[in-house]
């Protein structure tokens, strides 16, 4: 989808405030409600906009572990792709999970409240499927950066 200056400007918006109104929206973008309105229904029907959402704070909710989690299969057939996708997807634990390209396969930032939890997390990892060769957790001291807002440019 081609976006011009003022979807641009209202995907910035919505990225730092996804409960502004129609009105307050369109008068940030110098619109009225019914174009502004027409141009976020364009955006969502093209699926530039996927859901909205409400972010919660992790630290506040005793979760303030988190681990990056590199594995290693020797069984490259797609229907153990299809299982370990399926599989690690369904724990709730797993935030953000890559197939990768390099010296490991998979990638999951995992987030739970302690090294415990972590160790419950990785014990169930490991003998829900057959076929992982190695795994490598590393583990985040303090996090310096998070967003959840898409670079735009052009703005």
């Amino acid at each position: 989808m081609d976006l011009d200056k003022t979807d641009r400007k209202i995907l910035s918006l919505l990225q730092q405030d996804g409960t502004l109104s129609l009105s307050d929206l369109a008068e940030a973008v110098n619109l009225t409600t019914t174009p502004c309105w027409k141009r976020l229904k364009k955006l969502e029907e093209s699926g530039v906009i996927e859901k909205r959402v409400a972010l919660l704070n992790p630290e506040k909710l005793d979760l303030s572990f988190t681990a990056f989690v590199l594995v290693k299969t020797s069984d490259h057939s797609h229907e153990w792709y299809s299982k370990f996708v399926l599989t690690a997807s369904e724990f709730p634990e797993v935030m953000e999970f890559y197939r990768m390209a390099g010296e490991y396969d998979y990638m999951m930032k995992v987030l739970v409240k302690d090294m415990q939890s972590f160790d419950r997390f990785y014990k169930k990892l490991v003998n829900s499927v057959e076929g992982i060769s190695n795994v490598t957790s590393t583990f985040a001291m303090e996090p310096l950066k998070y967003t959840t807002a898409l670079p735009l440019g052009g703005e």
